[in-house]
This record gives C-alpha cells, sequence and structure tokens, in this order.
C-alpha cells in the first residue's frame, strides 16, 4: 500500500515510510484507559505523498528523524476533517534498509475530507 491509497477507517494498514519531522512530545488522557500517555504526531510517507502519524508511548523512542521503516497494523482516523494515521496499542514499527524520498507535495493530512 502507498500513502496516496489511504482512505479514512482503514485498518491493518502496512506501509514502507520515511520520518520527515517529528513534533513536540504532548501528553494526553485516553478515553479508554484514563490513563496519562506521551503522543507525538509524526509526519511519515513515502514517494506518492505523506501524512500524520500518531505515536504513543514508548513506540516513540523507536523512531529518528530521516530514517525508513516498515510500519504494520496501523489504521486511519480523521482529525478535524483530516486524514491521520495511529499506530494505537497493537501497530509495529521495524526499521528497514530502503532508498526514497517523501513526496511532501502531496500533504493527505491537510486534505479538508
Amino acid at each position: 500500500m502507498k500513502v496516496k491509497e489511504l482512505k479514512p477507517a482503514m485498518k491493518k494498514i502496512e506501509l514502507k515510510i520515511k520520518v520527515e519531522e517529528i513534533a513536540e512530545l504532548r501528553e494526553v488522557v485516553s478515553k479508554s484507559d484514563s490513563l496519562i500517555h506521551k503522543v507525538a504526531d509524526v509526519l511519515i510517507g513515502d514517494e506518492t505523498g505523506c501524512i500524520y502519524l500518531s505515536v504513543w508511548d514508548e513506540q516513540i523512542m523507536e523512531i529518528q528523524k530521516g530514517k525508513h521503516y516498515l510500519i504494520s497494523n496501523a489504521y486511519t482516523t480523521t482529525y478535524k476533517s483530516a486524514l491521520t494515521m495511529s499506530l494505537g496499542k497493537y501497530g509495529k514499527i521495524q526499521e528497514i534498509e530502503a532508498n526514497f524520498e517523501i513526496n511532501t507535495s502531496n500533504n493527505v493530512s491537510l486534505k479538508e475530507l
């Protein structure tokens, strides 16, 4: 699958991506368990486009700007009428060897749904 093919409410997404930017960490209270969690919005993408990915807790420490990863079991959601992705507690991120650049001119998170 490629970033340009993402649509709202998709599940079990697997993507090869590159990390473009990691936003500042923030703390949120989860609706599901009422606990405080750390979350960072990460701009990721492939040669077809880019999207914001919410990364939670210990997964934040697994990623670095400029590296390539395989994301598994991610899902899409909408936030303020924009498409975003999340790893959630069942998602996985694994560093891979790859050599592609991100198409930042097609940011699917900036397009209103």
